[in-house]
This record gives C-alpha cells, sequence and structure tokens, in this order.
C-alpha cells in the first residue's frame, strides 16, 4: 500500500489572517468557520506567524509575574522571565501581530503523514502550514489526520 503523503490529506483552502487584523476581527474569523487557529500572511503571500485560540484567549487570563530569589545584588529567577514578556505581550495586543507565534513550522506537500503527524506530536502543535517553494498550498492539522486513520481503517 502507497504511503498516504500530506498533500493526499491536506486542506488546500486555507483561512489566513494578516498581521494588521484587529484581535477582534480575528476572535470573528475563528468563530465564524469554527476553526481554531490559522496562518498569518503578509500582503505578499508569505506566513509570518500562525495564531490560536489559545492566543485570544491569553487576554482574559490572569498574568502573573516570574517567581523570584534575591540573592546578593542580583535577582534570581526561577521561572522564565521570556515566556513572561511573550504572554505580557499577548494580553494587551490589539493586532493579530502582537499575539502571533513568530516561529511557524511548516511541512512540504510531499512529506509523508506519518513524519506530519511525528512531527506535530514532537511540537505539541494542532496544526501546520504547508508551503510549496515558499508559498502556501495548504494547512494540515491533527483533526485531518486522524480522519485520514479512521478512513484508512475503516
Amino acid at each position: 500500500m502507497e504511503e498516504l503523503r500530506v498533500r493526499d490529506i491536506m486542506q488546500a483552502d486555507v483561512i489566513t489572517a494578516t498581521p494588521e487584523a484587529t484581535v477582534r476581527e480575528l476572535a470573528d474569523l475563528l468563530a465564524r468557520h469554527k476553526i481554531s487557529g490559522v496562518p498569518v500572511v503578509d500582503g505578499e503571500g508569505k506566513v509570518v506567524g500562525v495564531v490560536s485560540e489559545a492566543d485570544v484567549i491569553l487576554q482574559d487570563a490572569d498574568l502573573h509575574f516570574p517567581y523570584y530569589i534575591p540573592f546578593l545584588d542580583s535577582i534570581i529567577y526561577l521561572q522564565s522571565v521570556s515566556k513572561f514578556e511573550t504572554r505580557l505581550r499577548k494580553m494587551f495586543g490589539t493586532k493579530v501581530a502582537d499575539i502571533m507565534s513568530r516561529e511557524v513550522v511548516t511541512i512540504a506537500p510531499d512529506a509523508s503523514v506519518y513524519d506530519a503527524a511525528a512531527l506535530m506530536a514532537d511540537r505539541t502543535i494542532n496544526r501546520v502550514p504547508v508551503l510549496e517553494k515558499g508559498r502556501l498550498v495548504g494547512i494540515l492539522t491533527r483533526g485531518d489526520i486522524v480522519k485520514a486513520i479512521a478512513e484508512r481503517k475503516a
């Protein structure tokens, strides 16, 4: 049996957001399409980030300053200060650019579904933009993989 490829199960009609869109517009987009996240593309169609419901929800979450220990004339942080800064930026962001994740994990359409599943599991991500020659050609979600597994078992 031939190995299933990303292009066989990806969604080719990709809903995207722009960095300039407001967080309210993003929330409306996600709710209207009943999706949990989207790639963020610039004016040239280049993927510059990803944004999800979790990024929107952070705006209503409590923000806790990282625990620290004063030691001599220094402060030793017991938690990541960069994570705190990221949460702070996302909490008060008004545009998609303020809350999106800029580190985008992508995959090629000819990659195996097995490799895509491993990538998503290893990185703990729910969706992967599919790029071919630097252009967005689709998106693959965990749901797409589960559906492919179910159809193969049937």
